[in-house]
């Protein structure tokens, strides 16, 4: 059995919002591809003294307050390395390669022209997508589903998920929940089955969110890799067909007893935790959720949290 290789992992973000990334020397492992600064934990480190140590002698900034974003588990065949991702909010100086190697700012949304190792690839989404994710509920009419959504909007929220009881009224929603999200420079995304989902207009830029049936009935990604892909899963199983399946990022339900659901008890954090931990996609903590739970749900190894009766 391969050695596990514990790497603390940076991604800074700068004043801009811009990302920090650096090209790894030709002749080391994946040498010639980009990746986020960091570097080995060595042993009696904590994971901040870790980080702290790598990007001072890396890029020579003082590391002062970081996030956690994801921990990633991932087999190369010739080893497995855990990546324990966080965001570095804060630091000073001025970086630069200090090691020779090229360093670059670089969009979030330009960091899929770079070519990273493939344990990297979630780290991307992770940067790219929001903390909170709103679910859509009821409504009486498209005035009040509009309004609703609007208001969710201008308190921040930049990802939607249309869901709906009845599928065959999504088509009429898309458009409009599309371009309001547009004006907003939010993302949509919609819960449906593939089959209904190829068939809406692709000029509407919409991800797809399979819920546990739909998913389980995949046995490969449904949508190409430029289509943002989540999925609802309740077990560990779930989650690795998610993985098998290629999703980009996970609804894990439900953490706590919900209005819509009472009679089902929540897994609770230790229990999300555990398994948030070992996914190798972002996860979002969803069941009874407020924004209250926020920072409790990152600490427990999630994106962030969804909901609907929170924003809706």
């Amino acid at each position: 059995m391969s050695r596990v290789v514990h790497v603390a992992v940076g991604v800074i973000v700068g004043k801009d919002g811009a990302i920090l990334i650096a090209k790894r020397p030709d002749k080391t492992h994946q040498g010639g591809l980009w990746e986020f600064p960091g570097g080995k934990v060595e042993q009696g480190e904590t994971l901040f003294d870790a980080l702290k140590r790598e990007l001072y002698e890396e890029l020579a900034i003082e590391v002062i307050a970081t996030e956690p974003l994801i921990k990633i588990r991932h087999d190369y065949g010739d080893k497995v390395v855990l990546l324990d991702v966080h965001k570095v909010k804060h630091f000073s100086g001025q970086p630069q390669g200090n090691e020779g190697q090229p360093i670059r700012w670089v969009a979030p949304a330009a960091l899929h022209e770079y070519e990273f190792p493939a344990a990297n690839r979630p780290i991307i989404t992770a940067i790219n997508i929001p903390q909170q994710l709103l679910i859509t509920g009821g409504f009486t009419g498209l005035t009040d589903f509009l309004t609703r959504i609007e208001s969710a909007l201008q308190q921040g929220i930049r990802l939607v998920q249309l869901r709906l009881q009845k599928s065959e009224a999504i088509p009429n929603l898309v458009e409009p929940i599309a371009e309001l999200c547009k004006r907003y420079s939010a993302k949509l995304s919609i819960n449906t089955s593939p089959q209904v989902f190829a068939n809406l207009s692709a000029s509407f830029n919409c991800g797809l969110h399979l819920n546990s049936s739909h998913l389980l009935g995949c046995n490969k990604r449904p949508v190409n890799s430029s289509v943002l892909l989540g999925a609802s899963c309740h077990t560990k199983k779930d989650i690795k067909h998610a993985e098998k399946v290629g999703v980009d990022y996970i609804c894990l339900s439900p953490v706590s007893a919900t209005a819509s659901h009472p009679d089902q008890h929540g897994m609770g954090w230790d229990a999300f935790r555990s398994l948030a931990e070992n996914a190798t996609i972002p996860v979002y903590a969803l069941g009874g959720m407020t924004e209250s739970d926020l920072a409790v749900a990152i600490e427990c190894g999630a994106q962030g949290i969804a909901a609907i009766s929170e924003w809706w």
